[in-house]
Protein backbone atom coordinates (compact mmCIF):
# COMPACT_ATOMS: atom_id res chain seq x y z
CA UNK A 1 0.00 0.00 0.00
CA UNK A 2 2.74 2.45 0.84
CA UNK A 3 4.41 2.07 -2.66
CA UNK A 4 0.65 2.80 -4.19
CA UNK A 5 0.55 5.22 -2.17
CA UNK A 6 4.54 7.16 -3.65
CA UNK A 7 2.96 6.30 -6.68
CA UNK A 8 -0.19 7.95 -6.54
CA UNK A 9 1.61 10.96 -4.71
CA UNK A 10 4.02 11.06 -7.59
CA UNK A 11 1.53 11.14 -10.36
CA UNK A 12 0.01 13.69 -8.49
CA UNK A 13 3.05 15.67 -8.34
CA UNK A 14 3.59 15.16 -12.40
CA UNK A 15 -0.32 16.32 -13.28
CA UNK A 16 0.26 19.32 -11.01
CA UNK A 17 3.84 20.37 -13.38
CA UNK A 18 1.97 19.71 -16.55
CA UNK A 19 -0.81 21.90 -15.69
CA UNK A 20 2.08 24.34 -14.56
CA UNK A 21 3.66 24.14 -17.88
CA UNK A 22 -0.17 24.78 -19.30
CA UNK A 23 0.05 27.70 -17.68
CA UNK A 24 3.06 29.36 -18.80
CA UNK A 25 2.39 28.73 -22.02
CA UNK A 26 -1.39 29.79 -22.17
CA UNK A 27 0.57 33.06 -20.35
CA UNK A 28 2.54 33.33 -23.47
CA UNK A 29 -0.26 32.85 -26.17
CA UNK A 30 -2.13 35.87 -24.21
CA UNK A 31 0.80 38.37 -23.66
CA UNK A 32 1.41 37.13 -27.93
CA UNK A 33 -2.23 38.22 -29.00
CA UNK A 34 -2.38 41.41 -31.16
CA UNK A 35 0.84 42.13 -31.53
CA UNK A 36 1.06 40.97 -35.42
CA UNK A 37 -0.20 43.54 -37.61
CA UNK A 38 -3.74 43.59 -38.79
CA UNK A 39 -3.40 42.24 -42.88
CA UNK A 40 -4.71 44.82 -44.94
CA UNK A 41 -7.82 43.42 -47.53
CA UNK A 42 -6.70 42.86 -51.14
CA UNK A 43 -10.50 43.95 -52.12
CA UNK A 44 -13.56 44.84 -49.87
CA UNK A 45 -16.53 42.25 -50.95
CA UNK A 46 -19.76 43.11 -49.76
CA UNK A 47 -21.31 41.55 -47.12
CA UNK A 48 -24.32 40.70 -45.04
CA UNK A 49 -24.66 40.86 -41.17
CA UNK A 50 -27.38 38.65 -39.69
CA UNK A 51 -28.47 39.43 -35.85
CA UNK A 52 -30.63 37.00 -34.52
CA UNK A 53 -32.40 38.34 -31.70
CA UNK A 54 -34.49 37.82 -28.83
CA UNK A 55 -35.36 40.22 -26.09
CA UNK A 56 -33.54 43.75 -24.55
CA UNK A 57 -30.43 42.35 -23.36
CA UNK A 58 -27.86 45.09 -21.62
CA UNK A 59 -26.51 47.73 -23.93
CA UNK A 60 -28.19 45.99 -26.74
CA UNK A 61 -28.46 49.36 -28.63
CA UNK A 62 -24.79 49.78 -28.36
CA UNK A 63 -23.99 46.50 -29.30
CA UNK A 64 -26.07 46.56 -32.49
CA UNK A 65 -25.05 49.82 -34.08
CA UNK A 66 -21.38 48.94 -33.70
CA UNK A 67 -22.47 46.62 -36.58
CA UNK A 68 -23.74 49.46 -38.23
CA UNK A 69 -20.97 51.79 -38.00
CA UNK A 70 -18.03 49.89 -39.83
CA UNK A 71 -15.60 51.89 -42.23
CA UNK A 72 -16.43 49.63 -45.17
CA UNK A 73 -17.70 50.99 -48.30
CA UNK A 74 -20.78 48.49 -48.95
CA UNK A 75 -22.75 46.12 -46.27
CA UNK A 76 -26.32 45.52 -45.28
CA UNK A 77 -27.29 44.31 -42.07
CA UNK A 78 -30.75 42.76 -40.90
CA UNK A 79 -32.02 42.51 -37.74
CA UNK A 80 -34.25 39.41 -36.99
CA UNK A 81 -37.11 38.69 -34.45
CA UNK A 82 -39.26 35.60 -33.76
CA UNK A 83 -41.75 37.51 -31.75
CA UNK A 84 -43.73 40.71 -33.16
CA UNK A 85 -44.10 42.15 -29.11
CA UNK A 86 -40.30 41.40 -28.20
CA UNK A 87 -39.26 44.59 -26.23
CA UNK A 88 -36.15 44.54 -28.07
CA UNK A 89 -38.16 45.87 -31.28
CA UNK A 90 -38.48 49.50 -30.86
CA UNK A 91 -34.45 49.35 -30.50
CA UNK A 92 -33.69 47.99 -33.84
CA UNK A 93 -36.62 50.24 -35.68
CA UNK A 94 -34.41 52.63 -33.85
CA UNK A 95 -31.21 51.12 -35.74
CA UNK A 96 -33.00 50.92 -38.96
CA UNK A 97 -34.02 54.35 -39.32
CA UNK A 98 -30.97 55.25 -38.35
CA UNK A 99 -28.50 53.96 -40.96
CA UNK A 100 -30.48 53.38 -44.68
CA UNK A 101 -27.23 53.79 -46.02
CA UNK A 102 -26.01 50.25 -44.55
CA UNK A 103 -29.49 48.75 -46.21
CA UNK A 104 -30.48 47.73 -42.46
CA UNK A 105 -33.83 45.61 -42.56
CA UNK A 106 -35.93 44.26 -39.39
CA UNK A 107 -37.37 40.49 -40.14
CA UNK A 108 -40.12 39.42 -37.20
CA UNK A 109 -40.96 35.65 -38.28
CA UNK A 110 -42.04 33.16 -36.07
CA UNK A 111 -41.34 30.30 -38.18
CA UNK A 112 -39.29 27.34 -36.57
CA UNK A 113 -37.34 25.08 -38.91
CA UNK A 114 -35.56 23.34 -35.32
CA UNK A 115 -34.71 22.88 -31.82
CA UNK A 116 -31.97 26.06 -32.10
CA UNK A 117 -34.16 29.13 -32.11
CA UNK A 118 -31.39 31.18 -33.32
CA UNK A 119 -30.59 29.16 -36.33
CA UNK A 120 -34.52 29.41 -36.83
CA UNK A 121 -34.20 33.02 -36.85
CA UNK A 122 -31.15 33.28 -39.19
CA UNK A 123 -33.04 30.88 -41.29
CA UNK A 124 -35.78 33.69 -41.63
CA UNK A 125 -33.48 36.26 -42.22
CA UNK A 126 -31.28 34.80 -45.58
CA UNK A 127 -34.15 35.10 -48.49
CA UNK A 128 -33.35 39.06 -47.65
CA UNK A 129 -29.79 38.69 -47.33
CA UNK A 130 -27.97 40.24 -50.77
CA UNK A 131 -24.52 39.43 -50.94
CA UNK A 132 -22.45 35.97 -50.78
CA UNK A 133 -20.68 36.86 -48.17
CA UNK A 134 -22.54 35.88 -44.44
CA UNK A 135 -21.57 37.26 -41.09
CA UNK A 136 -23.78 35.91 -38.37
CA UNK A 137 -23.36 37.24 -34.65
CA UNK A 138 -24.65 37.22 -31.66
CA UNK A 139 -26.51 40.40 -30.26
CA UNK A 140 -24.06 40.51 -27.09
CA UNK A 141 -21.52 41.43 -28.55
CA UNK A 142 -19.72 44.61 -29.53
CA UNK A 143 -16.97 45.66 -32.32
CA UNK A 144 -14.40 48.16 -33.44
CA UNK A 145 -15.08 49.98 -36.84
CA UNK A 146 -12.79 47.76 -38.79
CA UNK A 147 -14.43 44.74 -37.94
CA UNK A 148 -15.74 43.99 -41.70
CA UNK A 149 -12.19 44.71 -43.27
CA UNK A 150 -11.02 42.02 -40.54
CA UNK A 151 -13.27 39.41 -42.31
CA UNK A 152 -12.61 40.71 -45.88
CA UNK A 153 -9.32 40.04 -45.15
CA UNK A 154 -9.65 36.44 -44.27
CA UNK A 155 -11.97 35.55 -47.15
CA UNK A 156 -8.83 37.47 -50.02
CA UNK A 157 -8.31 33.63 -49.73
CA UNK A 158 -10.59 31.66 -52.14
CA UNK A 159 -9.90 28.44 -50.35
CA UNK A 160 -11.66 30.10 -47.56
CA UNK A 161 -15.25 29.07 -46.77
CA UNK A 162 -15.67 30.14 -43.26
CA UNK A 163 -14.34 33.04 -40.85
CA UNK A 164 -14.48 33.22 -36.95
CA UNK A 165 -13.06 36.05 -34.53
CA UNK A 166 -11.36 35.32 -31.23
CA UNK A 167 -13.50 37.30 -28.37
CA UNK A 168 -12.98 38.77 -25.15
CA UNK A 169 -15.81 39.92 -22.58
CA UNK A 170 -16.73 42.29 -20.20
CA UNK A 171 -19.45 42.45 -17.56
CA UNK A 172 -22.89 43.87 -19.14
CA UNK A 173 -23.97 44.45 -15.78
CA UNK A 174 -22.94 45.29 -12.01
CA UNK A 175 -22.67 42.12 -10.30
CA UNK A 176 -20.47 39.15 -9.24
CA UNK A 177 -21.70 36.88 -11.42
CA UNK A 178 -21.32 38.51 -14.67
CA UNK A 179 -17.39 39.52 -13.26
CA UNK A 180 -17.27 36.07 -12.99
CA UNK A 181 -18.55 35.01 -16.58
CA UNK A 182 -16.21 37.56 -17.82
CA UNK A 183 -13.37 36.19 -16.05
CA UNK A 184 -14.00 32.75 -17.62
CA UNK A 185 -13.91 34.13 -21.02
CA UNK A 186 -10.91 36.02 -20.52
CA UNK A 187 -8.51 33.95 -18.87
CA UNK A 188 -9.68 30.14 -19.16
CA UNK A 189 -11.46 30.02 -22.56
CA UNK A 190 -9.65 32.42 -24.94
CA UNK A 191 -6.44 30.88 -23.65
CA UNK A 192 -7.13 27.71 -24.44
CA UNK A 193 -8.44 28.85 -27.70
CA UNK A 194 -4.68 29.95 -28.34
CA UNK A 195 -2.89 27.00 -27.00
CA UNK A 196 -5.06 24.44 -29.02
CA UNK A 197 -4.19 26.43 -32.47
CA UNK A 198 -0.52 25.51 -31.88
CA UNK A 199 -0.94 21.65 -32.43
CA UNK A 200 -4.38 21.59 -34.49
CA UNK A 201 -5.97 23.68 -37.58
CA UNK A 202 -8.92 26.08 -37.07
CA UNK A 203 -12.13 23.59 -38.11
CA UNK A 204 -14.80 25.40 -35.92
CA UNK A 205 -16.35 28.88 -35.63
CA UNK A 206 -17.25 30.67 -32.41
CA UNK A 207 -20.71 32.72 -31.96
CA UNK A 208 -19.23 35.87 -31.63
CA UNK A 209 -18.57 35.54 -35.69
CA UNK A 210 -20.07 32.96 -37.78
CA UNK A 211 -18.94 33.99 -41.38
CA UNK A 212 -19.32 32.03 -44.59
CA UNK A 213 -19.62 32.24 -47.67
CA UNK A 214 -23.06 31.80 -49.44
CA UNK A 215 -21.48 28.25 -51.66
CA UNK A 216 -20.09 26.94 -49.15
CA UNK A 217 -23.16 27.18 -46.83
CA UNK A 218 -24.93 25.59 -49.39
CA UNK A 219 -22.33 23.02 -49.62
CA UNK A 220 -23.29 21.61 -46.26
CA UNK A 221 -26.67 21.58 -46.90
CA UNK A 222 -27.62 25.40 -46.40
CA UNK A 223 -28.51 26.63 -42.90
CA UNK A 224 -30.95 23.95 -42.20
CA UNK A 225 -28.01 21.76 -40.93
CA UNK A 226 -27.33 23.37 -38.35
CA UNK A 227 -31.38 23.75 -37.27
CA UNK A 228 -31.01 21.42 -34.23
CA UNK A 229 -27.92 21.45 -32.68
CA UNK A 230 -26.93 23.25 -29.52
CA UNK A 231 -23.26 24.29 -31.10
CA UNK A 232 -24.09 25.85 -34.14
CA UNK A 233 -21.25 27.77 -34.28
CA UNK A 234 -19.10 24.87 -34.24
CA UNK A 235 -20.66 22.82 -36.23
CA UNK A 236 -20.88 25.32 -39.00
CA UNK A 237 -16.89 25.27 -39.13
CA UNK A 238 -16.72 21.31 -38.81
CA UNK A 239 -18.72 20.53 -41.63
CA UNK A 240 -17.41 23.28 -44.03
CA UNK A 241 -13.99 22.06 -43.19
CA UNK A 242 -15.40 18.20 -43.50
CA UNK A 243 -16.60 19.80 -47.46
CA UNK A 244 -12.92 20.70 -48.28
CA UNK A 245 -13.26 24.45 -47.19
CA UNK A 246 -10.66 26.26 -44.73
CA UNK A 247 -12.00 28.11 -41.53
CA UNK A 248 -9.74 31.36 -41.27
CA UNK A 249 -9.56 32.58 -38.13
CA UNK A 250 -9.86 37.10 -38.94
CA UNK A 251 -8.25 39.40 -37.25
CA UNK A 252 -10.65 41.40 -35.03
CA UNK A 253 -10.92 40.57 -31.25
CA UNK A 254 -14.72 41.01 -30.68
CA UNK A 255 -16.21 41.97 -27.21
CA UNK A 256 -18.47 40.06 -25.39
CA UNK A 257 -20.70 41.23 -23.13
CA UNK A 258 -21.88 39.59 -20.02
CA UNK A 259 -25.07 39.24 -18.68
CA UNK A 260 -25.57 37.49 -15.94
CA UNK A 261 -28.37 38.25 -13.28
CA UNK A 262 -27.04 35.67 -10.62
CA UNK A 263 -24.59 32.76 -10.39
CA UNK A 264 -27.08 29.75 -10.56
CA UNK A 265 -27.81 31.93 -13.78
CA UNK A 266 -24.11 32.04 -14.51
CA UNK A 267 -23.71 28.05 -13.13
CA UNK A 268 -26.45 27.25 -15.75
CA UNK A 269 -24.68 29.37 -18.66
CA UNK A 270 -21.77 27.56 -18.05
CA UNK A 271 -22.60 23.60 -17.23
CA UNK A 272 -24.85 23.98 -20.00
CA UNK A 273 -20.94 25.23 -22.52
CA UNK A 274 -19.04 22.41 -20.53
CA UNK A 275 -21.26 19.90 -21.63
CA UNK A 276 -21.74 20.95 -25.46
CA UNK A 277 -17.82 21.14 -25.19
CA UNK A 278 -17.68 17.66 -23.87
CA UNK A 279 -20.27 16.12 -26.78
CA UNK A 280 -18.18 18.34 -29.83
CA UNK A 281 -15.04 17.71 -28.34
CA UNK A 282 -14.84 14.94 -26.13
CA UNK A 283 -11.18 14.07 -26.17
CA UNK A 284 -9.87 17.79 -25.68
CA UNK A 285 -12.67 18.83 -23.16
CA UNK A 286 -11.66 15.44 -20.98
CA UNK A 287 -8.16 16.69 -21.19
CA UNK A 288 -8.99 19.73 -19.99
CA UNK A 289 -8.81 19.39 -16.41
CA UNK A 290 -4.80 20.10 -17.00
CA UNK A 291 -6.35 24.03 -17.33
CA UNK A 292 -7.06 23.77 -13.65
CA UNK A 293 -3.47 24.63 -11.67
CA UNK A 294 -4.31 26.33 -8.68
CA UNK A 295 -7.54 23.62 -7.95
CA UNK A 296 -5.43 20.62 -8.90
CA UNK A 297 -2.19 21.95 -6.65
CA UNK A 298 -4.68 22.95 -3.60
CA UNK A 299 -5.69 19.17 -3.81
CA UNK A 300 -2.26 17.53 -3.93
CA UNK A 301 -1.30 20.28 -0.89
CA UNK A 302 -4.05 18.87 1.08
CA UNK A 303 -3.36 15.06 0.03
CA UNK A 304 0.18 15.05 0.88
CA UNK A 305 -0.54 16.48 4.51
CA UNK A 306 0.24 20.12 3.30
CA UNK A 307 4.41 19.20 2.20
CA UNK A 308 6.53 21.83 1.48
CA UNK A 309 6.86 20.92 -1.98
CA UNK A 310 2.92 21.11 -3.19
CA UNK A 311 2.70 23.97 -0.56
CA UNK A 312 5.46 26.02 -2.85
CA UNK A 313 3.25 24.32 -6.22
CA UNK A 314 0.40 26.49 -4.91
CA UNK A 315 2.44 29.48 -4.68
CA UNK A 316 3.33 29.05 -8.25
CA UNK A 317 -0.19 28.50 -9.21
CA UNK A 318 -1.61 30.88 -7.78
CA UNK A 319 0.90 33.22 -9.29
CA UNK A 320 0.37 32.15 -12.26
CA UNK A 321 -2.73 32.63 -12.83
CA UNK A 322 -2.62 36.02 -11.19
CA UNK A 323 -0.20 37.21 -13.71
CA UNK A 324 -2.60 35.95 -16.35
CA UNK A 325 -5.16 37.80 -14.76
CA UNK A 326 -3.63 41.13 -15.64
CA UNK A 327 -2.13 40.51 -18.88
CA UNK A 328 -5.38 39.08 -20.19
CA UNK A 329 -6.73 42.35 -19.37
CA UNK A 330 -3.84 44.40 -20.75
CA UNK A 331 -3.74 42.62 -24.09
CA UNK A 332 -7.61 42.64 -24.04
CA UNK A 333 -8.34 46.32 -23.00
CA UNK A 334 -10.54 45.74 -20.79
CA UNK A 335 -9.98 46.83 -17.54
CA UNK A 336 -12.33 46.31 -14.50
CA UNK A 337 -13.52 42.78 -15.87
CA UNK A 338 -13.11 40.87 -12.74
CA UNK A 339 -11.08 41.17 -9.51
CA UNK A 340 -7.79 39.35 -9.05
CA UNK A 341 -9.08 38.57 -5.30
CA UNK A 342 -11.86 36.36 -7.30
CA UNK A 343 -9.02 34.52 -9.05
CA UNK A 344 -9.24 31.16 -6.18
CA UNK A 345 -12.87 31.48 -6.49
CA UNK A 346 -12.73 31.78 -10.56
CA UNK A 347 -10.40 28.43 -10.63
CA UNK A 348 -12.82 26.73 -8.03
CA UNK A 349 -15.87 27.32 -9.85
CA UNK A 350 -14.11 26.36 -13.14
CA UNK A 351 -13.25 22.77 -11.99
CA UNK A 352 -16.91 22.40 -10.13
CA UNK A 353 -18.30 22.87 -13.22
CA UNK A 354 -16.06 20.63 -15.64
CA UNK A 355 -16.81 17.91 -12.84
CA UNK A 356 -20.66 18.51 -13.16
CA UNK A 357 -20.51 18.32 -16.86
CA UNK A 358 -19.69 14.89 -16.65
CA UNK A 359 -22.55 13.38 -14.74
CA UNK A 360 -24.81 14.26 -17.26
CA UNK A 361 -26.22 15.62 -20.98
CA UNK A 362 -29.35 17.73 -19.54
CA UNK A 363 -28.75 21.47 -20.19
CA UNK A 364 -31.06 24.43 -19.09
CA UNK A 365 -31.52 27.91 -20.67
CA UNK A 366 -34.34 30.34 -19.44
CA UNK A 367 -35.92 27.15 -17.78
CA UNK A 368 -36.18 25.30 -20.69
CA UNK A 369 -34.81 22.21 -20.70
CA UNK A 370 -32.83 19.90 -23.91
CA UNK A 371 -30.74 17.16 -23.52
CA UNK A 372 -27.80 16.83 -25.93
CA UNK A 373 -27.57 13.62 -28.32
CA UNK A 374 -23.58 12.30 -28.57
CA UNK A 375 -23.74 14.14 -31.81
CA UNK A 376 -24.46 17.02 -30.41
CA UNK A 377 -28.26 17.95 -31.43
CA UNK A 378 -30.17 18.95 -28.47
CA UNK A 379 -33.71 17.09 -27.85
CA UNK A 380 -36.39 18.93 -26.33
CA UNK A 381 -40.51 17.73 -25.51
CA UNK A 382 -41.64 19.58 -28.69
CA UNK A 383 -41.08 22.47 -30.75
CA UNK A 384 -44.46 23.94 -29.73
CA UNK A 385 -42.95 24.46 -25.88
CA UNK A 386 -39.69 25.94 -26.86
CA UNK A 387 -41.80 29.40 -28.43
CA UNK A 388 -39.78 32.25 -27.53
CA UNK A 389 -36.89 30.00 -26.33
CA UNK A 390 -33.72 31.45 -28.29
CA UNK A 391 -30.60 28.80 -27.79
CA UNK A 392 -27.24 30.10 -28.59
CA UNK A 393 -23.80 29.04 -28.10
Amino acid sequence: MEIVGLVLTGLGYGLVLASLAYGALALWRVASLGRAAPVPAATLPPITILKPVCGLEPGLYENLRSFCDQDYPEFQILFGLRDEADPARPTLERLVAEFPARRAELVVDGRVIGTNLKISNVANMLPRARYDILAISDADCRVGRDYLRGLAAAFADPGVGAATCLYGAKPARPGLASRLGAMFVNEWFLPSVLVALLTEPLEYCFGATMAVRRAALEAIGGIEALASYLADDHMLGRLAAARGHRVALARPVVELQVDEPGLAALLRHELRWGRTMRTVRPLGYAMSFVTDALPLSILLALATGLAWPAAILVAAALALRLLMHRVAAKRLGIEGAGSALLVPLRDLLNFAVRAASFLGRGVQWRERGFSVRPDGRMVGRTIERTKGFEVTS
